[in-house]
């Protein structure tokens, strides 16, 4: 039986989930604000959440009404019949998004549907389940946009860009469902080697290797919340997660660098975690020295913006990136995300795509720049000469 699903997701990653969820197999799917809609049965619950790059979270809507206050959230929440999710020996907790000028307080919204919820099991057998805010059985979203509200159960737990293969971390790590977004929208597919200069904790090569591969995400993680529901169909979710049919070989190398000895040290913790040792190699380099592989590659990098990681020359940084991006990797394709303009423009190349995104609470530019041996003149009118 098909019922409606919501995956959340990151600030323009919206349409790459969209993309995922339609080769997943979802039907209707359709873009929202930071969320994609879509309906499915409880396969695709499941894949979603173990198969997902880009989004955070699966939520199931149960109940969709109006309301004007707390009050009549309260009295809506109270008519479901809990019983079909939930005992009274059950734990839960609640979580509040509120988008609304007449709602503006979202703790006192979550306090009332909590109360609904053990009134509710308190009329029925005069006792109430407990609210538990860290491990609950039952995790319940009440999302609301101005008067509408939705009620929906939480099928993901932790948040699914916490895959669960990293085990320490530099100053500030690119959030996974972001590094896997930026190489999809890089469309990467494990087609040549790929090169991060940069690498930090390893997330960016971690992700690219686990599209390489057509690995899921989620294989990593313990627990996800949807093995806690009354209907959990174990059987049918271990044929799931032990099915790796999809897997693809991959036949070239994924090569990551950086100047602190410490990142490389956390970046090979991290890759050995993963289990994915054989096809990444990083070693301890300055940007000034790097070199590209002998084929082709895809070099997908974010550089420390000056922001939250401090360097004695941000700009001699970009500048050196962009004089290693011109001279050694001529012929390839580079992305490059940060949250400065001054420093993208040290890079001393014109991008020929960026596009807007969310890293953590920083708004980025994340660039595309096609590198091309001798002129660029030359290369726009050989380029032209071929569509003639």
């Amino acid at each position: 039986m098909e019922f409606e699903m919501i995956a959340k997701t990151f600030r323009g990653l919206e349409e790459v989930l969209a993309t995922e969820l339609l080769q997943l197999g979802a039907n209707n799917v359709q873009l929202q604000r930071r969320a994609v809609s879509f309906t499915g049965d409880k396969l695709m619950l499941y894949k979603s959440n173990l198969y997902c790059r880009t989004a955070s979270r699966i939520l199931k809507p149960i109940l969709t009404f109006d309301a004007s206050n707390p009050d009549e959230v309260y009295e809506q929440i109270k008519k479901i019949n809990w019983e079909d999710y939930m005992s009274v020996d059950s734990t839960f907790a609640i979580d509040s998004t509120v988008f609304s000028e007449t709602f503006r307080h979202s703790k006192f919204v979550a306090y009332r549907v909590k109360d609904a919820i053990a009134d509710w099991f308190m009329e029925k057998y005069d006792q109430r389940p407990s609210v538990r805010l860290d491990g609950a059985e039952l995790l319940i979203n009440i999302h609301i946009a101005e008067k509408k509200c939705t009620l929906s159960l939480d099928s993901s737990g932790e948040s699914l860009h916490k895959r669960g293969y990293r085990v320490a971390q530099t100053e500030a790590p690119i959030n996974e469902a972001l590094a896997a977004g930026m190489l999809l929208m890089a469309d990467w597919k494990g087609q040549t080697n790929f090169v991060d200069p940069m690498c930090g904790s390893g997330t960016l090569l971690i992700e690219a290797a686990l599209i390489a591969l057509n690995i899921p995400p989620g294989i990593y993680r313990s627990a996800f919340a949807f093995e806690k529901w009354k209907d959990f169909d174990s059987e049918l979710f271990d044929m799931l997660y032990n099915d790796d049919s999809n897997e693809r070989p991959f036949d070239f190398k994924i090569y990551g660098s950086d100047n602190s000895p410490l990142a490389i040290k956390i970046a090979e913790q991290n890759i050995k975690s993963a289990g994915l040792s054989k096809h990444i190699q990083v070693q301890l380099m300055p940007i000034q020295k790097l070199e590209a592989p002998a084929t082709e590659c895809l070099v997908v990098t974010n550089p420390p913006y000056g922001e939250r990681i401090t360097s004695d020359d941000i700009y001699g940084l970009y500048a050196a990136l962009g004089t290693a991006m011109k001279h050694k990797f001529a012929g390839n394709t580079v992305w490059v995300i940060s949250s400065h303009e001054e420093c993208l423009d040290k890079i001393g190349l014109k991008p020929s795509e960026h596009i807007r995104l969310l890293n953590g609470s920083l708004d980025c530019w994340y660039c595309r720049y096609d590198i091309f041996a001798g002129k660029r003149n030359d290369f726009v009118a050989k380029k032209r000469n071929n569509f003639s």
